[in-house]
């Protein structure tokens, strides 16, 4: 008797620090997608550069559980993984493009893979 007391007992006490363990994962998941909307909300979703062949700066929709992208330089040091933040929503947003009159043509020796004008976004949920 005292064996299945004490068995229940450390059991409980397993599943109180998994659950535990779950809610803390869930809040530092929920802190990361705040900051990753207000990103997408104050900053646009693309950079200073336009696709070449388009004209303008072009949404590469990756699959909704993408978060992170490499960004790749010519050099030591340059490549970075960054947070993808923007997301396409429901309502479909337009063409996905933007002028190019903001935004400045690839350089003739890019250095970077920004530099092309071709820019991550999520797809919808």
């Amino acid at each position: 008797m005292k064996k299945i007391a004490l068995s229940l007992v450390v059991g409980a006490a397993v599943l109180l620090v998994a659950q535990q363990a779950a809610t803390a994962a869930q809040g530092y998941r929920h802190v990361a997608n705040r900051w990753g909307e207000r990103f997408a909300r104050t900053m646009p979703w693309h950079g200073s550069y336009y696709y070449a062949p388009w004209g303008s700066s072009v949404s590469l929709v990756v699959p909704p559980v993408a978060n992170m992208q490499t960004s790749m330089g010519w050099g030591v040091t340059q490549t970075s993984m960054r947070p993808i933040y923007h997301q396409f929503g429901r309502p479909y947003p337009g063409d996905g493009l933007s002028s190019s009159g903001q935004c400045q043509g690839t350089p003739r020796w890019p250095s970077h893979t920004d530099q092309f004008g071709v820019y991550y976004t999520r797809g919808p949920w």
